[in-house]
């Protein structure tokens, strides 16, 4: 049984998953640039917006964490799991996340951030 509330769970996640994030699109963006499409500004374009808006709500999310003594940070990784430390107002608490989950996770946050409305 954890000790963290969900909220703060939540932030812990994403403080994860969102550099995660990060990095498949910074991969994403090499691919496109070598690639032969036709136009491929609109596709740099809302990549590179996503990762603005990811690097903003990574910034905040770093300032909540470091106000509520939040820490996390990835101990092991193999074939099947992935294993974090969560550190919560002085506790510690190992989580083990199903690697195929974090794949799910960090694609939902992808097509949250790539099909936003853009103003």
């Amino acid at each position: 049984m954890t000790r963290i509330p969900d909220e703060d769970r939540n932030l812990l996640e994403q403080s994860l998953f969102l550099p995660m994030t990060l990095t498949v699109f910074q991969r994403d963006l090499q691919i496109i640039e070598k690639a032969p499409f036709k136009l491929k500004q609109p596709y740099l374009r809302c990549i590179e917006e996503s990762m603005n808006h990811i690097q903003r709500d990574l910034a905040i999310i770093k300032h909540e964490m470091k106000k509520k003594k939040l820490k996390a940070q990835q101990l092991q990784r193999d074939d099947t799991f992935t294993t974090f430390l969560f550190v919560y107002k002085g506790y510690e608490e190992q989580h083990n996340y199903f690697n195929p989950r974090i794949r799910n996770c960090v694609q939902s946050i992808m097509e949250k951030y790539l099909l936003q409305t853009r103003a």
